[in-house]
């Protein structure tokens, strides 16, 4: 039987739950690797004095977010575990636009072989992002949020037709947590029997 090297990259808007919810499934998954692509690019942008904390590099020009981009890409991409979780988002809220976290020169680069996004309804992902005072989230009301989780579907599909990656949404419901990390679980169960 043929081994493959897992590529999963987990996707979401902030505060869905997603990096709780993979860094629960890289836990509880021996021999995995989780690495959040957005640490990479901090690491890069503090390395060239262009950023002071992680929630300043989505108000950076773009072509400086894209340069770190690549950066992070390349490093990820030669990263030589037989699983690894890539937490990181399908588009950042810039004051130039939204900008997609996964455009066509990173996903190359990552090579998924899984692309799985968490949801939850906007009214719980309104109320995770309240709670959370460890970050400075950009202020949105119902109706931008419910246009982000569309938009998020779109990008997922855009970055599995790229790929050529199957693309799974997984629902992270306020306090069951648990029951999105098993399924998570089970889409790697599946691919390495």
């Amino acid at each position: 039987m043929i081994r493959i090297r897992l590529r999963v990259v987990v996707v979401g808007v902030p505060g869905v739950g997603k990096s709780t919810v993979v860094e629960a499934a890289a836990s509880a998954w021996k021999g995995s690797r989780l690495v959040t692509f957005g640490t990479v690019m901090l690491e890069e942008g503090l390395r060239l004095k262009w950023i002071r904390h992680r929630d300043q590099l989505r108000k950076m020009r773009v072509e400086e977010q894209k340069k770190l981009q690549r950066i992070a890409a390349r490093k990820i991409s030669a990263m030589k575990e037989s699983v690894l979780l890539v937490d990181t988002h399908l588009f950042i809220r810039t004051p130039e636009g939204f900008w997609p976290g996964l455009p066509s020169h990173v996903v190359t680069a990552l090579k998924p072989t899984h692309l799985i996004l968490i949801e939850a309804d906007s009214e719980v992902v309104l109320s995770r992002r309240t709670r959370d005072p460890t970050r400075y989230r950009d202020r949105v009301n119902k109706e931008e949020l419910e246009s982000e989780l569309l938009l998020a579907r779109s990008f997922l599909t855009t970055a599995s037709s790229i790929s050529g990656a199957p693309m799974m949404i997984l629902r992270n419901e306020e306090g069951r947590v648990e029951e999105t990390v098993q399924r998570l679980i089970d889409v790697l169960r599946e691919a390495r029997p």
